[in-house]
């Protein structure tokens, strides 16, 4: 086992429990397997809009959705091998304060993630998914910043950022130029699908998705891929060479 310090880390900012489930499950469980420390800040737990099958029970409360939500994400991380911090914000919609930011500035200069997971830039159909990718954008950046809140014996390098797929991808301008064969940790991200019982009528939808990415893999490399995850690069790769 690596020791904190040279253990190697890797950060996904959610906007609701579902999402790192669905879109990022795959590569959660696949870096966790690998050794990273997985964190995920979750930043609402969904209670409102992503809770469709919470709320067909009659006269359940706001707070009794919120504690079934903050359980399956529970046990969804803890499945597919992260850990997951709260930040309660709400949803529909979901509005970002400088107490969140800071937060997140502080995670990444203690998790020093070697890649960051979040929502894409634009999704017309749910206004949480681009806050969410602003505020992980805009934590990263400040992380950066030597005179916010100076510490000479910190380090941070700006990781890569990759935007994971929405629901709607041509309605969202997602251009996925990075496919993740997620064979080996199917089975994992399939039960963590199970866990959701607010949003059970997602589960065989995110399962042709990820038939339908491993697809698309295995056509563009060549090599078996049955289940994929999608991804959108934001920032160039600096490379030795094309190969």
């Amino acid at each position: 086992m690596a020791s904190p310090a040279s253990q190697k880390a890797a950060l996904v900012v959610t906007a609701h429990p579902g999402d790192f489930v669905w879109r990022a499950g795959g590569a959660i469980a696949l870096h966790a397997a690998k050794g990273y420390r997985v964190k995920i800040a979750c930043l609402s737990y969904g209670e409102r809009g992503e809770s469709q099958f919470a709320w067909k029970k009659a006269n359940v409360s706001l707070s009794e959705v919120k504690t079934q939500r903050k359980d399956e994400a529970s046990r969804a991380a803890a499945l597919l091998g992260a850990e997951i911090e709260f930040f309660d914000a709400g949803d529909y919609p979901l509005r970002g304060t400088e107490a969140m930011i800071d937060r997140l500035v502080e995670i990444n200069h203690e998790l020093k993630p070697s890649f960051i997971l979040t929502h894409s830039l634009e999704d017309p159909y749910n206004i949480d998914h681009p806050e969410a990718a602003r505020l992980a954008q805009e934590a990263r950046i400040i992380a950066q910043a030597a005179g916010h809140k100076p510490d000479p014996a910190r380090t941070y390098a700006a990781p890569p950022v990759f935007l994971f797929e929405p629901h709607q991808p041509e309605m969202c301008n997602f251009k996925p130029n990075v496919i993740l064969n997620i064979d080996s940790v199917w089975d994992r991200k399939r039960e963590a699908f199970e866990i959701l019982a607010a949003q059970k009528h997602l589960w065989e939808y995110y399962t042709r998705v990820a038939l339908n990415r491993g697809m698309q893999g295995g056509r563009n490399s060549g090599r078996a891929m049955t289940y994929g995850e999608a991804y959108q690069r934001l920032f160039p790769m600096a490379v030795e060479e094309l190969a």
